[in-house]
Formats: C-alpha cells, sequence, structure tokens
C-alpha cells in the first residue's frame, strides 16, 4: 500500500472587507493606447466618508469615476462598489447598482428643454413611480439644495451656481449610498462656491453619504475637513476646539498613481516636495 498523501490545508485569500467600505479599489490598472492612465490604483472609501481627489489634468481623477460607474473597464485588477466586484457584472447588473450611486457633473448636465421639476424627476420618471411620490420627493430634493422655488424654472433663467445646486438634487433624489463629485465647484465664483461646498458637507453629515469628490480647489476640500453641518442652525461650523470627526480624507494623484491617501492633518505634515509645492 502506498503511503498516505498528507493534505494541505490551503485557505482561499481573504475576500476584502466590503462590509464597512462603500468602494475599494484593488491594484486597478487601466490604459488607453500607449497612455498608460491608472497604474495599480489600490484605495478605499469607507462607509460615510468623502474622500476628496486631487491632482494635475490628467492625473486619473475622472476616470476613477468612471470606473466605478462601470462606464470604463479596468485591464487589471478589481473593483468594489458596496460588496459587488464590478469589474465582473454584466452590464444589466450593472444598470441595477448604478440607481444606488448619484454622480454631480462640473457642468450640471440638464436637459434644457425640461423643468427643474423634470430634470429633478428624471430618474424616477424611469422607474415608473407614482406621480404623487414624484412631486414629494422633487420638493424634498429641491429643499435639500434651498431650490424650492425654482420647481418650474427652464435651466437656461438660472445662475451656474444654481444649475450646479439643481444637479445635486437631482442626484440626491434616488437617496443613493454613493455620491460622486466631478468638479462641483468649477468656474464658479468663491461665494457660490462654498454654497455647494455647503450642501455637499449637509450631504455628508445628514444623510451620512459615501462620496468620492474631484476638485482643483484645496479650499474645498480643506473646508470640508474643517467643518461640520449644524442641523440646528442650518449652517456649517468649525471644528475648531471639538472632538468631532468629520470623516473627510484626502487622496492625490500623479501620473495614474497615489501619491498621498491620508487626513488633512497627515497632509498639513507631509515632507514630500512635490506635494508640499502642490498644495502650497
Amino acid at each position: 500500500m502506498s503511503p498516505s498523501v498528507p493534505q494541505l490545508d490551503i485557505q482561499p485569500a481573504p475576500k476584502p472587507d466590503t462590509v464597512h467600505k462603500a468602494i475599494i479599489f484593488e491594484d486597478v490598472s487601466l490604459q488607453f493606447e500607449d497612455m498608460q492612465v491608472l497604474n495599480q490604483v489600490s484605495f478605499e472609501l469607507k462607509r460615510g466618508e468623502t474622500k476628496v481627489m486631487l491632482g494635475v489634468a490628467g492625473s486619473g481623477k475622472s476616470t476613477i469615476l468612471k470606473l466605478c460607474l462601470g462606464l470604463e473597464r479596468p485591464d487589471s485588477g478589481h473593483i468594489y462598489v458596496l460588496g459587488h466586484d464590478i469589474t465582473t457584472m454584466t452590464e444589466e447588473e450593472l444598470f441595477d447598482l448604478r440607481s444606488q450611486v448619484g454622480i454631480v457633473f462640473q457642468e450640471s448636465a440638464l436637459f434644457d428643454s425640461l423643468t427643474v421639476r423634470e430634470n429633478v424627476a428624471f430618474r424616477l420618471m424611469e422607474e415608473h413611480l407614482p406621480e404623487k411620490e414624484v412631486e414629494a420627493r422633487v420638493r424634498e430634493a429641491l429643499r435639500f439644495v434651498e431650490l424650492e422655488h425654482t420647481v418650474d424654472m427652464f435651466p437656461s433663467s438660472l445662475s451656474g451656481g444654481m444649475r450646479r445646486r439643481v444637479g445635486i438634487a437631482r442626484a440626491i433624489i434616488t437617496h443613493p449610498e454613493i455620491l460622486l463629485y466631478d468638479s462641483p465647484t468649477g468656474g464658479l465664483d468663491p461665494i457660490t462656491s462654498t454654497t455647494i461646498i455647503e450642501l455637499i458637507m449637509k450631504q455628508r453629515d445628514v444623510a451620512k453619504t459615501s462620496a468620492l469628490l474631484v476638485s482643483h480647489r484645496l479650499q474645498d476640500g480643506f473646508m470640508l475637513a474643517s467643518h461640520y453641518y449644524d442641523s440646528n442652525t442650518n449652517s456649517m461650523k468649525s471644528i475648531e476646539g471639538r472632538p468631532r470627526d468629520v470623516h473627510t480624507s484626502f487622496m492625490i494623484l500623479r501620473d495614474g498613481k497615489i501619491i498621498f491617501d491620508g487626513t488633512a492633518l497627515e497632509l498639513g505634515h507631509i515632507e514630500d516636495p512635490y506635494i508640499k509645492e502642490y498644495i502650497s
């Protein structure tokens, strides 16, 4: 009788902890022709956290948003959104998942031929919800961004900042678990930009929504990291002197790679010469 062969106790590789994470990128790479857009990018977005993505144009920030929606597929690596590995999902499965993700574009991307009500209600109308429920949720979303009075107006009669706020209302009307912001303050004056950041802060602190925010304005990120939304006064307040976690982190990309991923405090003490010059 031949001797028995000992059985090796080989355990499968542990899966990422997707329970407490909204988004996970694992060694994600993507190349367009001869240009490496992302090079083994790995990061996590916790549930309820807002991560501010910074970097020069072409560093891969907007591509990450497209990958989160399944609009682009990586060449290698895995992407988990709300616990689902979207790199293995069909287009039909992705369609269902996208209902849990809202996106705010830099230019709002509103339909000029539709009223504010119709723009904000667009996704709900596609789902054929009862008209009474649609009307109530449109009012709720517009009230959140303080634009309920614009319900019957057309986008052409709104200012740039108001259109951006309508875009936020449209993104949050489905009560998404994740929000993706693509340069939401781009092209706006400082006062209007502050209004937009306050709404993003309100969504973070009141609705506890997870968010990835692409920005070219470092001050947007620092405002989110140094303030919280006070529901009692309906305004944002400084966290200075308060033991409060505002659940905001920073990620800086360069040439398709992450060169920083951490808190505002860690960013303020960074010694890397490129990052120091960038944030100055």
